[in-house]
């Protein structure tokens, strides 16, 4: 596979990975994934396959019925015995359980969402194909919730966290003996992911050839596969080219030669490896936020938005594919400006004014 673009190299480990999954449920299920499979990516199935194993796990465990089953022995059409009232306690299941480990799970709000919505696909599916007679998920209400706290840095947390990257004061002595390693890296990664706005798994997936420094963009692509084209400032644009001064005197191994982020181990960088970097220097600067690099990615729609104004570029530019998505989570920014627009129109005009 080392010939294979990044994306297309992860897409194939995760078809390899649901694959393994599907083995652990009953042999219907692999239709489901069948079906779904053009239109959702192999993360979401893969989502899904996990979610369906707790499912099956709470029948096994719950429902004096499917006590008495191997899981392998589930069928379908035994799908349509089960009632609101089972998938209601499903969700109370949910909230706290222990699994095969005994290790104790909790839910919350978002957690118990996903996991019901994937069984509402899961029911959906087959209750369209008129292979289930019933469709008690279609009935089931998903749980309220609760609008979280966007953070965010602000502008002068941006400032401090760059300089903290490039300068290293805050270190202990251990972490700057790496630092004079990885700093040009991590400057280039940090700007970039500030300066772009660009999801961290965007970031990892960079090839050497993907920078283009003459149109200022990099060639990335989108959960999906959409292929775009983001553009970068001079900011963005000074890191990158310094690092890549230092990256094209590198030896990489083999399979990362194209990589334009490399690990010590001289490999392509890891999700894990950005996410603990960003945490390591975030708090540094900002020891009250918990920041990861999609609350890098929150503060440079936050910026582009009080910049701009236009919420369907902000969309654009980070990727949404539905505009609703990027307004949910600046809706606080929208209406900033809605009352700063109250004193914009003038009716009558004021006695002593021309």
């Amino acid at each position: 596979m080392k010939n294979l673009p990044y994306y297309e190299q992860k897409d194939i480990e995760n078809v390899k990975k649901l694959r393994r999954l599907m083995e652990e449920l009953p042999p219907f299920c692999k239709e489901f994934f069948r079906g779904i499979e053009p239109r959702t990516s192999s993360r979401t199935r893969i989502a899904y396959a996990y979610d369906l194993s707790v499912f099956f796990d709470f029948l096994k465990r719950e429902n004096p019925f499917f006590a008495k089953l191997d899981r392998m022995e589930i069928r379908l059409e035994h799908m349509d015995q089960l009632t609101v009232t089972d998938l209601e306690e499903y969700m109370e299941y949910l909230k706290y359980r222990f699994n095969d480990n005994d290790q104790e799970v909790t839910n919350k709000e978002r957690g118990i969402m996903r996991k019901i919505s994937s069984l509402k696909s899961f029911y959906n599916y087959f209750f369209r194909c008129e292979k289930l007679a019933t469709n008690p998920a279609a009935l089931v209400q998903l749980p309220k919730l609760h609008d979280k706290e966007i953070i965010r840095l602000d502008v002068d947390e941006v400032a401090s966290l760059l300089d903290e990257v490039e300068q290293g004061d805050a270190l202990t002595e251990k972490q700057k003996a790496f630092h004079n390693r990885t700093k040009l890296r991590d400057l280039a990664m940090l700007t970039l992911l500030l300066g772009t706005g660009i999801r961290v798994s965007e970031c990892v997936g960079l090839d050497i050839q993907d920078v283009d420094f003459k149109n200022g963009g990099i060639h990335i692509h989108r959960k999906g596969g959409k292929e775009v084209t983001v553009y970068f400032g001079t900011e963005v644009e000074d890191a990158l080219q310094d690092y890549l001064d230092e990256r094209l005197g590198m030896d990489a191994m083999p399979g990362s030669e194209d990589a334009l982020f490399l690990s010590l181990q001289r490999k392509r960088i890891s999700v894990r490896s950005v996410e603990n970097l960003v945490k390591k220097y975030a708090r540094l600067v900002t020891p009250l936020k918990k920041i990861t690099p999609h609350k890098l990615r929150s503060t440079y729609g936050t910026n582009l938005y009080r910049e701009t104004g236009d919420i369907y570029l902000v969309a654009d530019v980070l990727g949404h594919s539905d505009v609703n998505t990027t307004k949910k989570h600046y809706a606080a920014l929208e209406d900033e400006r809605r009352r700063s627009a109250r004193n914009a129109v003038q009716l009558r005009e004021k006695p002593g004014r021309p």
